[in-house]
């Protein structure tokens, strides 16, 4: 990068000349950061090696020459590659948790957190919940927050993708919950016969024909076509978990599954289901809940 590092000295320098610089080159911030300033301060926070929660008062700290050539690399890798600031620190957070993520996966952004930290209720009972299943689990963050939520019960995390997969099993790993939490390679429900859960919740892909040709550069690293796309109207995925869930549904149990912007295609395809349309208090819709009878008059 051609400029003179002696004009930056502070990580507050740092945070804003990055910002300004991401702001200029029109960056997209979907991905767990909403502005160009909070994620050029994550960015030169975790490559100098300090915690996201660092206090201001360390601001005014100078940079060595080493520190500042490494935070001016990894914002002008930001710029030129695209990639969001998780790809590039292998690092992804989820309800205050920490996991690892790459290519392979979605980065955790999903408003369902707030129904895990309630412990879906009053959907369910939290004595009644021993057995999970995160299906479409990519990083298996949402499953692993479950296993945090649910500590006395089995969690399966589904993907059909064997790289996702690995992922799942180095954050299964990383949580020390080898004995609770299993990965599980199956195409939706096909590979999990014979298995029921309390509790089934899914992120699939949903993202329709027309959005996906909308797509800013930073969504375009991540696995469209398995993790994104999902036939014209984003729904190809969904019939079929609501197809066949009902096989996999304990009596009590219930659905959870996020649909994004094809909310609207998904009640037009199905006019006569009463979906549970869950709310959010810090943002985020586009999620339903269905009950184990639901999903049975649904199938039959």
């Amino acid at each position: 990068m051609d400029f003179d590092h002696s004009e930056l000295l502070t990580i507050k320098d740092y945070i804003r000349w990055g910002a300004s610089r991401f702001a200029d080159a029109e960056l997209s911030f979907s991905h767990g950061m909403s502005s160009p300033f909070d994620e050029a301060a994550y960015l030169v926070l975790h490559t100098l090696y300090l915690p996201v929660d660092t206090p201001d008062l360390y601001f005014d700290s100078r940079l060595t020459r080493s520190e500042r050539a490494a935070v001016a690399e990894i914002i002008q890798q930001r710029i030129e590659t695209r990639k969001p600031a998780a790809y590039l620190t292998h690092e992804g957070w989820f309800l205050g948790l920490p996991f690892y993520v790459d290519e392979h996966v979605l980065i955790p952004r999903s408003p369902i957190a707030e129904y895990i930290e309630k412990h879906f209720a009053p959907w369910i009972a939290e004595h009644e919940v021993h057995h999970i299943l995160d299906l479409c689990t990519g990083s298996g963050c949402i499953g692993i927050a479950c296993a945090y939520a649910f500590p006395h019960a089995r969690v399966d995390l589904g993907d059909i993708s064997a790289e996702a997969l690995e992922v799942a099993r180095i954050n299964i790993e990383r949580h020390n919950l080898a004995g609770q939490v299993e990965a599980l390679e199956s195409d939706l429900f096909d590979h999990l016969q014979g298995r029921q859960y309390d509790i089934i919740v899914s992120n699939p892909p949903y993202v329709d024909a027309q959005d996906m040709a909308a797509l800013t550069p930073e969504f375009l690293h991540e696995p469209a076509a398995l993790a994104l796309a999902s036939g014209d109207d984003g729904l190809d995925h969904t019939r079929r978990i609501l197809r066949d869930a009902a096989k996999h549904l304990t009596d009590h149990g219930i659905l959870v599954v996020e649909v994004g912007n094809s909310q609207y295609a998904l009640q037009a395809a199905y006019p006569d289901v009463l979906f549970h349309w869950l709310e959010f208090e810090r943002g985020g819709d586009g999620v339903f809940l269905l009950t184990a009878a639901q999903v049975r008059e649904l199938a039959n």
